[in-house]
């Protein structure tokens, strides 16, 4: 069941006075080394001159990091409004936050934020409806960066296990206690990755993990991932391999059908397609079924009742479909349709024994409820355009919750009848910004090779479109995610003080299924850059904006996304934000789980076609002597074992060496952090301001006049 946790808000009144703005001082980049270093691929020599930087823990890269911490921080300093934007920003963050509430045996668990926080509370009520702490994850560290990372627990509730990261990290540390009276029952496991925890009624759980990788763990290569089963009063060494040991997968994963009857097995070795199994678990020592033994297809389990498995797939059905699977003859020509495949995209949940098909059309929600017979009970009445998720529970949950949001509504929580199909309000955030004030529109732009693509386009009305509106435009465009609209703290800011917020759904996302998501991969990549460089263009074109007024953004995928479009048209933005960005793609498959990603990308090692194509668009590899770069902020944290930090340093100082001008080319380094989960509440609130300070002071805007 999954748990929502809504999004924030806070605003500023800006007020654009280029003639106020004061001159910063001249900015000294830190000296960076360069080693000489040649790798050949396919009989070309590629120069890396920044490798040292891959070492993450060495003393010289730590000493790097200090030094352009130094820099950037004593940049960010000057620029007048950025100690009162923080304390605006803290003082509208300030408010109660309440998630949406689940049954766990004999208690009630939600998640609750008094305001400034830096981690959510997991609190419980009893039946009586007295309240109290079950986990603080504010006490795990003294500084906020260690985090609660999941919490799963037993079939009776009596029991559960939960998951810590420390400074960010993918790695985890799984802690098993007594969920009545909360005291520790055992030893915790350790050096866990990329797992979920999935228990087996109270007796024991199924978990994930790579074997320990040598080298540095934040950095070297993991990609052999392993299904264990941990039975309790147990250490973690007598764990057994359920699956992995002798077929090696990047990607493993177990869960347990609600009825304790199957285990089903998802193992991949890319982050799109994969294999699936099932194991009975009333059988002792029974075989472990195939039930796809290829790649080809998308298929994740759903619900089953008794040995009737559903199933969500792409298989013939790239907008996805809801499948039944007779557990006892589970192959694919066996397969019955009971949800068909539409002309829009499908993410279903299940909860009190219904189907709940969300819908994506152009990346707005529309959601059917259908009964396990594939019948339809009804199309549910949302609160208006936008995004809906949740819906999920268990089959004997009486009541279920969904959140809604988009670009200028505040996520609410609604709790849902689902004999009636009445809907009420839970929970609204009392938050001190008015959507009445903005709207959102939807827009079709041409891309370079003719295909129409959407993007939303949020802003006050009453806009001027005379070109002089500072303007965020925010893309990803990977890994089959799609970006749908959702209310962020971010959003709020921009937007109260007349900034323009767009997001185009670009190609190699989710939104269109997988024939879009296809179309941005490997050698058909420069669709996506080509898709977001056309955005920018349609902005300018009809005078949302100019290119004194535009910046670009996106992180992780979508910092690759900004190195790319940066490098090649500088002269189509003034600022560029790439976030936890991967940006040497001719070696990205070498680091941690990085291999994963070689459906969307293909590598450098595959052809000498390919070495070249990714060679052409790769960040680091593309920054130019001589050009003009626009204001660049890269943003990372040291800790990062996802995207390693070492790509966004190389870009760094390759845009330090290179940039022509005066536009400061700057890196921003979290430390003890990661890829940005767990990340504590004073952490984001610094980099919010940092960034939307930088964007504004390179924009030309030199005073604000801070709301009160």
């Amino acid at each position: 069941m999954k748990k929502t946790v809504l999004t924030l808000a806070l605003a500023f009144t800006m007020t654009i006075s280029a003639q106020s703005k004061k001159p910063m001082k001249g900015i000294i980049y830190p000296s960076t080394k360069k080693i000489e270093h040649t790798d050949n691929y396919f009989g070309t020599e590629v120069k890396d001159p920044y490798r040292w930087l891959e070492d993450d823990r060495s003393p010289e890269t730590e000493s790097w990091v200090k030094e352009q911490n130094k820099v950037t921080y004593g940049y960010l300093e000057q620029i007048p409004y950025r100690n009162a934007l923080k304390g605006r920003l803290e003082k509208m963050w300030n408010y109660e936050k309440i998630s949406a509430p689940f049954v766990e045996g004999q208690f009630t668990y939600y998640y609750k934020n008094n305001g400034l926080q830096n981690q959510w509370v997991v609190f419980r009520k009893d039946k009586s409806g007295k309240e109290e702490v079950f986990l603080d994850p504010n006490t795990f560290s003294k500084d906020g960066t260690t985090s609660l990372a999941g919490i799963n627990f037993s079939e009776d509730g009596s029991k559960a296990a939960y998951q810590i990261s420390i400074g960010g990290s993918d790695w985890r540390e799984v802690i098993i206690i007594n969920a009545i009276t909360k005291e520790v029952l055992e030893n915790k496991l350790v050096d866990v990755k990329f797992s979920g925890v999935s228990w087996y009624k109270n007796e024991g759980f199924y978990y994930s993990s790579y074997d320990k990788p040598k080298g540095s763990e934040l950095s070297a290569k993991t990609d052999q991932h392993k299904l264990y089963y941990h039975k309790l009063g147990t250490t973690q060494k007598d764990d057994k391999v359920v699956f992995g040991q002798d077929q090696k997968r990047r990607y493993v994963g177990g869960q347990v059908t609600e009825d304790n009857k199957y285990l089903i097995i998802s193992a991949a070795n890319s982050t799109s397609g994969g294999e699936l199994y099932i194991k009975d678990l009333t059988v002792e020592n029974s075989p472990i079924v195939t039930v796809l033994n290829n790649f080809d297809t998308d298929t994740d389990f759903l619900d089953n009742r008794g040995d009737q498995l559903y199933f969500v797939t792409n298989f013939k059905a790239p907008n996805k479909k809801i499948v039944l699977v007779d557990a006892k003859n589970p192959q694919i020509e066996n397969w019955k349709t009971i949800i068909p495949e539409t002309e829009n995209v499908l993410n279903p949940a299940t909860g009190s024994g219904y189907i709940f098909a969300n819908y994506m059309k152009d990346a707005i929600s529309e959601v059917k409820q259908f009964d396990f017979d594939g019948n339809l009970i009804r199309t549910i009445q949302l609160p208006g355009v936008g995004t809906a998720g949740g819906f999920g529970g268990k089959k004997e949950d009486k009541e279920l919750y969904f959140v809604f949001s988009n670009y200028y509504t505040p996520g609410s929580t609604f709790a849902f009848d689902p004999k009636t199909g009445e809907s009420k309000v839970y929970q609204k955030p009392k938050i001190d910004f008015n959507p009445e004030n903005f709207e959102s529109k939807q827009v079709f732009f041409t891309s370079k090779d003719g295909t129409k693509v959407p993007m939303i386009i949020t802003y006050k009305k009453g806009i001027k479109l005379d070109g002089k509106n500072p303007t965020m435009l925010y893309g990803y465009g990977g890994f089959n995610a799609s970006l749908t609209p959702s209310f962020s703290i971010s959003n709020a800011l921009w937007l109260e003080n007349g900034g323009v917020y767009a997001v185009p759904n670009l190609r190699g996302g989710g939104e269109y299924g997988k024939k879009w998501h296809d179309a941005g991969t490997k050698m058909q990549k420069q669709n996506v850059f080509d898709d977001f460089i056309a955005a920018a263009e349609y902005l300018i074109a009809n005078k949302y904006t100019s290119k004194q007024f535009l910046a670009i953004r996106g992180g992780s995928n979508g910092g690759l996304l900004v190195g790319a479009t940066m490098t090649q048209r500088p002269d189509l933005m003034r600022v560029a934000l790439p976030a936890v960005g991967v940006m040497d793609m001719l070696r990205y498959h070498t680091f941690t789980a990085g291999a994963g990603w070689a459906y969307d990308y293909g590598t450098s090692e595959d052809t000498k076609e390919m070495f070249e194509y990714i060679k052409n668009y790769s960040p680091v590899h593309n920054v130019k002597k001589g050009e003009q770069y626009p204001a660049t902020l890269v943003t990372t944290g040291d800790h990062d074992d996802r995207v390693v930090p070492a790509h966004s340093f190389k870009f760094a100082a390759e845009l330090q060496d290179k940039q022509t001008g005066a536009n400061p080319t700057l890196i921003r380094i979290d430390i003890n952090a990661g890829h940005g989960a767990g990340k504590s509440i004073a952490a984001t609130i610094q980099e919010s301001v940092d960034i939307q300070a930088f964007t504004l002071w390179n924009m030309g805007v030199g005073k604000l006049d801070i709301k009160k």
